[in-house]
């Protein structure tokens, strides 16, 4: 059960008169942060009225942002809260105290409790008005001639000709009156998972070590878990026949699969005499386990993790027969970690990692702000999605971009089509013959616009040095794409702070300790 926590707080009691610095970040971001709508989805979580009080919305959202901005684990997350009372302020407490808030496994309820969709629609509610300050400046100060023309701006599509109608698309009606602001960058990247890095050998020895482990729980082997009490009973109530224990030849296994790893180079045909054998065992071990299964002892004794883990290595196996008989090196939806079998592997192709293991995500870079488009574990092609990104774009803010700057992935016929239907400038080349006067002249503007795409690259940098995201830790599918979100919202919320401080300094004329706040 939930109880409904109203926001706000003025101040925080800390014992021998120890006052709370007004210009602590901590401080200064309770002031900003959007409590009010974290707690209207927090609340809607639970329905029940009995049971358990949860922790507070703002104890959990806080705790999550403290964590990912300092890049903290969980456990040092609740140290941390424990001993800082500007921290203990930011979370909502009432009161300084030396004892812990909450278990650190609390943690991992946190994530769920604050999905992606949810992080999106707060990243919205949180940086949209400071979005329109940012663009509204930039066009102000970027009022040229052409600007008092009319509501030219834009015209010229990417074959050079003029397009002033919009026909075709009725979501242009009506929007004479707002002229095209903005310049709105479009990019993908990758956020790596922490996996051992996969190989058909490595995969197929874990599975057959994991399913070795299922053969012993389920007989009860004293080198690995005793036998249930479940399984116990049945078998002297006489419910269960015993049945010889299934032979796994573990000691031949691990000894062919230590003398294949410990050969540094290896020809094309002792690889595949490797995975021959090992998928033989993994089989000899799945065979032995359907067996078990027949007889009724897998359904009492094996628990939901192992049971999920073994629908996973028969997929395993599938794959890996499949690509062995076949001699490829390609299946559909390949699974590359036992233990997360949502991960997929991205071809990137980029100089030193040509393939990264994790989830995919589109994002866009509007006035200072990146926002998530879009976010796969299965590789995709991030231009599909620039119709859909500039529609939210002109729904959050009243316009269209006058400028989209992407990659190579970005101009594709029907992307070029639509940005010429609304007035938008998509900067890539032009098609159809040119001079080499208007080559060179394309070529310097196309430098200058790309440019801007280093923001990008900084914030992909900044999110993945500063926060923690260049190896997520997590392993559960939805607290993955949880932890991404909460990169870009802290990324975001930094700036945000950083122009609420700085506002306060230009107000009482004190812009020379900004600089050297944030130096």
């Amino acid at each position: 059960m939930y109880r409904k926590i109203i926001p706000g707080q003025m101040t925080l009691e800390i014992p021998f008169g120890v006052e709370l610095d007004p210009n602590n970040r901590w401080v200064m971001l309770s002031s900003i942060m959007p409590w009010e709508k974290i707690e209207e989805h927090y609340e809607n979580i639970f329905k029940g009225t009995n049971g358990q009080v949860a922790k507070s919305s703002r104890l959990a959202f806080a705790s999550l942002y403290i964590q990912t901005r300092l890049s903290l684990t969980d456990e040092e997350t609740v140290e941390q809260i424990r001993e800082t009372p500007s921290m203990q302020y930011f979370c909502g407490y009432e009161g300084y105290t030396t004892e812990k808030p909450f278990d650190s496994s609390l943690m991992v309820h946190f994530r769920k409790r604050f999905p992606e969709e949810v992080m999106k629609e707060l990243s919205k509610v949180s940086f949209v008005e400071e979005v329109k300050k940012a663009i509204i400046s930039e066009a102000e100060k970027d009022n040229d001639d052409n600007d008092d023309k009319g509501d030219n701006d834009g015209k010229v599509d990417n074959n050079g000709k003029s397009d002033n109608d919009g026909k075709g698309d009725n979501d242009n009606k009506g929007d004479n009156t707002a002229k095209p602001k903005g310049t709105l960058y479009l990019d993908a990247t990758c956020f790596p998972s922490d996996i051992h890095y996969p190989t058909d050998i490595g995969l197929l020895n874990h599975g057959r070590e994991l399913t070795e482990q299922m053969i012993d729980i389920l007989y009860g082997s004293p080198t690995r878990r005793p036998m249930s009490m479940a399984l116990g009973a049945a078998l002297a109530r006489g419910d269960i026949p015993k049945i010889p224990k299934p032979r796994t030849y573990r000691e031949t296994a691990r000894k062919a699969y230590m003398t294949y790893v410990k050969k540094r180079k290896h020809t094309h045909d002792e690889i595949r005499f490797a995975i021959r054998q090992q998928l033989q065992y993994v089989r000899r071990n799945l065979d032995s386990i359907e067996k078990l299964i027949e007889q009724g002892k897998a359904k009492i004794a094996l628990k939901e993790e192992l049971a999920k883990k073994l629908e996973t290595i028969k997929e395993v196996y599938r794959q890996q027969k499949y690509m062995y008989d076949n001699k490829t090196h390609v299946v559909e939806d390949r699974i590359v970690s036992i233990a997360q079998p949502h991960i997929r592997p991205i071809v990137r192709g980029k100089s030193g990692v040509p393939v990264e293991f994790g989830a995919k995500v589109s994002t866009a870079h509007i006035g200072g702000f990146t926002f998530i488009i879009h976010t796969s574990y299965d590789n995709f092609s991030e231009g599909k999605y620039l119709e859909e990104t500039v529609k939210e774009y002109k729904r959050l803010l009243g316009f269209y971009p006058k400028l989209v700057v992407g990659d190579k992935a970005y101009p594709t016929r029907e992307n070029r089509q639509y940005c010429k239907s609304k007035g938008i400038r998509l900067s890539c080349r032009k098609m159809g013959r040119m001079s080499e006067e208007e080559k060179e002249a394309e070529r310097k503007q196309l430098y200058e616009e790309n440019c801007g795409r280093n923001a990008v690259e900084g914030d992909y940098g900044t999110v993945k040095r500063k926060y923690g995201l260049d190896l997520i830790m997590t392993k559960l599918e939805e607290t993955t794409l949880t932890v991404i979100s909460f990169g870009f919202f802290v990324k975001n919320m930094e700036r945000v702070l950083r122009l609420f401080v700085l506002r306060f300094f230009i107000e009482y004329g004190l812009l020379w300790n900004f600089k050297m706040r944030f130096s």
